[in-house]
C-alpha cells in the first residue's frame, strides 16, 4: 500500500504544465516521474515509497524499460503523487472530494428535523473495509440486474439523472475488485465495472458533460483491456467516436471508428458489432460531407447486418436492430444534406420504434423535423418538432433538449409564420 506521508500535492504550476498534462493524458509515466523529480524535487526513492513500488521498478519506468498498464497501479500513482484522477483518465479520486464545511458558531434557532446524512466517500470506504463478506455469484447477478435496469431507465427517461447511482455502483464494484483474489469471479467483476464505467460515460455524454464522459470512457477502455475483451474495447471506442462527432471533431471520430473496427474485426461473431461500427464511421464522414466515404460505410454497415447472427452477438450491441439500421441510415444521409432520401427512412424508423424508448424517439423526431424543414414542409416540420419537444420534456437528457433548441434556431428565417409562432409558444410553455 502506498504511503501517504510526505508531500500532499504537486505544485499547481506542474499540474498545469503542458508537458505534464500531455504526459498524463497519454500515461507516459517515464515523463511524469521525470517531471515530478525535476519540478517538485521528489526523488525516485520517494516516488517509490509514495506509490507503493520498489525503487528499482521506478528506475525502470523512468528509463523507459517498463510501462504501467494495470489500473490498480495507475490509481496508486494518482493517489501517491496527488495527481487528479481526470488527468490520468480515472474517476475522481476520494481525496479530491472537498471536506464538508464546519460551522463554528452555534445556531440560536431550533434546528429543523434533518435528513440523515449520506455517507461521504471516506466513510463509505471505511465501512467497506469492515465488510468481509465474500463475493459470490449472487453478488454478480445482482450487479448485472442493476446494470440492465439502468440501461432500461436510460432508454425510457434519459441518462442524466442516473449519474449518481451508476457512479456509486461503479465505485462499489471497484471496491469489490480490490478485495477479491484472482480468478473467474474477479474477472467477472472487472467486466461489470467496465460496463458501469461505460454507462457512466454515456450518462455524462447524454448530459453534455463531455470531459467527464471521456474520463469514464477511458476507464472502461482500460478495464476492458485488462480482460482482453476486444469487442468491448471496440464498443467503448465507438462511444468515444460518437462523442467526437458531437464535439465537432469528425476526423477524430472517423479515426476512433476505424480503430474500433480493427479491434473487433478478428473476434468471434463480429458481424453485428461491425455493422454498428461502420454506422459510426458513416456519421463521421457525413459530418465531414465526404459523401463517397459515407456511402461506402453505409453499404458496409448494411452488408455486415445482413450477415449477422444476433443470437451470437454481445448483449450490448443487440439494440442495433433493423429499425436502428434504417433510422441511422436516414440520419447519416440527412447529415450529408440528402434530405429527400433521408426523410422516408427516418419516418419509417420512428414509426417502427418502441414507444417506451422516449429519448430515442425524441432524437429521431428532431432529425425528421430537420429533414422536413429542408424539404420545405414547414407545417410538417413544426408539428414533428412539437412531438420531439413533448418527448424531450419527459426525459432527462440535455443532449436531446439541445437538439430541440437547435431546431428552433433554424426556424429564424420563418419567424412570423403561424406554425413557427405555435411552436415557439409551445417552447415557452415547456421551458418556462
Amino acid at each position: 500500500m502506498a504511503k501517504t506521508d510526505g508531500p500532499r500535492e504537486l505544485p499547481a504550476a506542474l499540474l498545469t504544465d503542458p508537458d505534464m498534462v500531455s504526459a498524463c493524458r497519454t500515461r507516459e509515466f517515464s515523463t511524469i516521474f521525470a517531471l515530478v523529480r525535476r519540478r517538485a524535487g521528489i526523488y525516485p526513492s520517494r516516488i517509490a515509497a509514495l506509490c507503493g513500488m520498489t525503487p528499482s521498478r521506478v528506475g525502470e519506468i523512468m528509463a523507459g524499460k517498463r510501462k504501467l498498464a494495470h489500473i490498480d497501479v495507475i490509481e496508486r500513482v494518482a493517489d501517491g503523487l496527488r495527481i487528479p484522477g481526470a488527468m490520468l483518465g480515472l474517476a475522481q479520486r476520494p481525496w479530491e472530494i472537498p471536506p464538508r464545511a464546519t460551522v463554528t458558531e452555534p445556531d440560536p434557532q431550533p434546528a429543523p428535523a434533518s435528513v440523515p446524512a449520506v455517507p461521504t466517500a471516506e466513510l463509505d470506504t471505511i465501512l467497506h473495509l469492515v465488510d468481509t463478506a465474500d463475493v459470490t455469484r449472487s453478488t454478480l447477478t445482482a450487479i448485472q440486474s442493476a446494470i440492465e435496469d439502468y440501461w432500461k431507465r436510460d432508454n425510457q427517461h434519459g441518462g442524466a439523472a442516473l449519474r449518481p447511482a451508476v457512479v456509486g455502483h461503479l465505485r462499489y464494484a471497484q471496491q469489490l475488485i480490490d478485495g477479491t483474489r484472482e480468478g473467474p469471479l474477479r474477472r467477472h467483476l472487472i467486466a461489470l465495472a467496465a460496463e458501469l464505467a461505460r454507462m457512466a460515460g454515456w450518462a455524462y455524454f447524454d448530459a453534455r458533460q463531455y470531459s467527464t464522459a471521456r474520463t469514464y470512457f477511458t476507464q472502461a477502455l482500460h478495464l476492458a483491456q485488462i480482460l482482453g475483451d476486444r469487442q468491448f474495447v471496440a464498443n467503448v471506442l465507438s462511444c468515444m467516436s460518437l462523442q467526437a462527432t458531437y464535439e465537432g471533431d469528425a476526423r477524430e471520430a472517423a479515426a476512433l471508428a476505424h480503430a474500433a473496427q480493427d479491434t473487433a474485426r478478428a473476434t468471434e461473431a463480429p458481424e453485428l458489432v461491425m455493422a454498428m461500427l461502420h454506422m459510426r464511421e458513416a456519421f463521421a464522414h457525413a459530418t465531414l460531407r465526404a459523401a463517397d466515404d459515407c456511402h461506402r460505410a453505409l453499404a458496409r454497415s448494411h452488408a455486415e447486418f445482413e450477415r449477422a447472427d444476433t443470437t451470437n452477438a454481445p448483449q450490448w450491441v443487440r439494440y442495433f436492430d433493423e429499425t436502428k439500421l434504417i433510422v441511422d441510415t436516414g440520419i447519416a444521409r440527412a447529415q450529408l444534406g440528402e434530405h429527400r432520401q433521408a426523410e422516408p427512412l427516418i419516418a419509417e424508423g420512428l414509426r417502427r420504434e418502441n414507444r417506451d424508448q422516449q429519448r430515442g424517439r425524441a432524437f429521431h423526431a428532431f432529425w425528421l423535423a430537420t429533414t422536413q424543414l429542408h424539404n420545405r414542409s414547414l407545417d410538417q416540420a413544426c408539428s414533428t418538432a412539437g412531438m420531439a419537444l413533448d418527448l424531450a420534456t419527459n426525459v432527462d437528457s440535455p443532449r436531446v433538449v439541445g437538439h430541440v433548441r437547435e431546431f428552433h434556431t433554424r426556424l429564424s428565417p420563418h419567424a412570423g409564420e403561424p406554425p413557427v409562432i405555435a411552436f415557439e409558444a409551445k417552447m415557452r410553455e415547456a421551458f418556462a
